[in-house]
């Protein structure tokens, strides 16, 4: 089986980054099982389409406005997660990864079950700025949940003793969280 945990967003907009975020961490705090990949999926749109069509299912985590208080988690499976990709537009990843989906299935191989991770967020507009406090404080139970999908998808990951160093870490050093988020430094 192969299973692939896809974050998908935009760092550079603050809360547009949560998925990206999230599979970050996820990658840091888990161990995966055989046949899981993680791939910070960014704002590649249909460049994506290969790496959908040879998941047998995929994980996706990701910033979706529905309409909640920020910061709420809600998991959406099957056929209802292209509405949400789609209801309510916030950027041009989603568009994109909504035609992803249609792709994957228009090649006869859309993954056979299919998760969404979203987070409601509260700032799109910082540009350059970190996560907001809502949706940082959402990455943890992201991942339990994500934990809870895959453990019934039959591959759970397991916990690890001490998260992976940043040098380890999915993302290259200057664009992790780390490393992005650091205090912002005037140039005046």
């Amino acid at each position: 089986m192969t299973v692939l945990v896809l974050g998908i967003g935009n760092i550079l907009w603050a809360d547009e980054g949560f998925g990206v975020r999230a599979v970050e961490a996820f990658h840091r705090l888990y161990a995966m099982a055989d046949g899981v990949d993680l791939l910070d999926g960014g704002t590649q749109g249909l460049y994506l389409v290969n790496r959908v069509a040879e998941a047998e299912r995929l994980l996706v985590f990701d910033a979706i406005d529905y309409g909640l208080k920020p910061g709420t988690l809600k998991v959406v499976r099957g056929d209802e997660v292209p509405k949400f990709t789609g209801a309510k537009k916030m950027s041009l990843h989603q568009t994109g990864f909504q035609e992803v989906l249609s792709a994957a299935d228009l090649l006869g191989r859309p993954p056979r079950d299919i998760a969404l991770i979203g987070c409601q967020p509260l700032d799109l507009e910082d540009w350059g700025g970190p996560l907001t406090g809502p949706m940082a404080a959402s990455i943890e139970p992201a991942l339990a949940a994500a934990v809870d999908v895959l453990a019934g998808w039959g591959v759970a990951p397991a916990r690890r003793a001490d998260p992976l160093p940043p040098e380890n870490g999915l993302l290259a050093n200057d664009i992790d969280r780390a490393a992005y988020e650091r205090p912002r430094v005037d140039a005046g």
